[in-house]
């Protein structure tokens, strides 16, 4: 099975999280979920790097087979 890269839809959560109106949270917890989302994209990017590490690695695995 190989794996799906086909782009996705943000996930539903994540739409709903976008549209949330902000005027409703105060100034604690908007600091709290800053630093929540900044988290999250901390993960995004390691696994992006990885990804991008994976992929670098099998390029030069096969390049060196020429």
């Amino acid at each position: 099975m190989e794996p799906d890269d086909t782009p996705r839809a943000p996930s539903d959560l994540l739409a709903t999280v976008e549209r949330e109106p902000l005027d409703r949270f105060s100034v604690d917890e908007l600091e709290a979920r800053i630093v929540r989302l900044e988290g999250e994209i901390a993960r995004a990017r390691a696994a992006l790097s990885s990804k991008r590490g994976s992929l670098s690695d099998a390029e030069a695995l096969f390049s060196k087979r020429r």
